[in-house]
């Protein structure tokens, strides 16, 4: 007797990820995965495609999300994997509600990301994107430069908002260099190099504060105008984590007033921010397009974690990760 062929995982990847990447990622899989692509890249290509997809890899930019309609809308749906650390685009408790387990690729560019906010303060203390901007421009801009006040980064106070694995790494690297390291999370890490402390007290010790915890509920306008207003006067924002934690008008609006000397964006409330945005040009502010994961070490990780937990949910063993409370065993529907 001839024994069935097992019918394909269906895969369906979101965009903006390259379709040969992908087909390419899963290869090894063979017939054991069929992968799909929406045909378009807006809310009717998600929801035409999703009914038969079981396996998702999400779209990282936020742009097709995954929400409580998009969840109802694919009743085979058995796994979501986000090809990011950050899950803001998911609806966690649908998903957790549908008995789907969501997984983040947790940790895969703390080291990257750590690098980005010790270069951001960097260049922040020595005012160097204003420095090559003026000498670009034809100026020599060295006494203006130096009544400024240009900090050497050992003389400063550190605080990080979160030690999940960038927080923590970056708290290593800074007190590398010699700065004190404070830090806040939500849980207190017996293990953890830099000192805690509560949150407005973090604040009011910070020289230099680092944003590294993901946007949620709890954490949206964690920073607003009256929590920037504890931070000493002069002090440098470097936000690594999302730009809704510390909305942009608030960022805005202390440069202006001067109580931020400078502030380091990696990420913005809006992806990308209106061409006139006023941060695009404050001379004070270093802006970046939410690339400070970006690194040729840590793509291999994210598509190997990516890739190894597809691998682990078709083959029937636990995925890792998992955001959203639910059994880590993927099951079939």
């Amino acid at each position: 007797m001839t024994t069935p062929t097992p019918t394909p995982w269906r895969i369906l990847s979101l965009p903006p990820l390259d379709h040969d990447l992908v087909r390419g990622l899963f290869a090894p899989l063979g017939d054991a995965v069929e992968i799909t692509f929406p045909e378009t890249r807006d809310k009717a290509g998600l929801h035409a495609a999703l009914p038969t997809a079981e396996l998702i890899i999400g779209d990282f930019t936020g742009q097709l999300a995954l929400d409580a309609d998009a969840v109802a809308a694919a009743p085979r749906l058995a796994f979501v994997q986000m090809p990011s650390v950050g899950t803001d685009s998911l609806d966690l408790g649908a998903l957790a509600a549908a008995e789907v387990p969501a997984a983040n690729a947790a940790g895969f560019n703390a080291r990257a990301v750590a690098e980005w906010a010790v270069g951001a303060a960097f260049a922040l203390c020595r005012q160097l994107v204003l420095g090559d901007r003026l000498v670009r421009a034809g100026g020599w801009p060295q006494m203006e430069l130096l009544a400024r006040g240009p900090r050497e980064i050992h003389t400063q106070r550190v605080g990080i908002i979160g030690y999940g694995p960038i927080g923590e790494e970056a708290a290593r690297l800074f007190g590398l260099l010699g700065s004190p390291v404070s830090y806040w999370s939500r849980r207190r890490r017996p293990e953890a190099s830099a000192t805690y402390r509560e949150f407005d007290d973090l604040l009011a010790n910070s020289d230099i504060l680092v944003i590294a915890v993901p946007l949620t509920p709890e954490t949206t306008g964690l920073l607003n105008a009256e929590k920037l207003a504890l931070l000493p006067p002069d002090a440098l924002l470097v936000n690594v984590g999302r730009g809704g934690i510390a909305p942009d008008a608030d960022v805005l609006a202390a440069l202006e007033s001067g109580h931020l000397a400078g502030a380091a964006l990696d990420v913005f409330e809006q992806e990308p921010p209106p061409a006139d945005h006023p941060l695009r040009t404050h001379e004070n502010v270093l802006v970046s397009p939410h690339t400070a994961g970006g690194t040729s070490m840590s793509q291999i990780k994210l598509v190997t974690m990516v890739k190894d937990n597809v691998a682990a949910a078709v083959s029937g063993h636990p995925v890792t990760n998992v955001v959203n409370g639910v059994n880590p065993q993927v099951k079939r529907r």
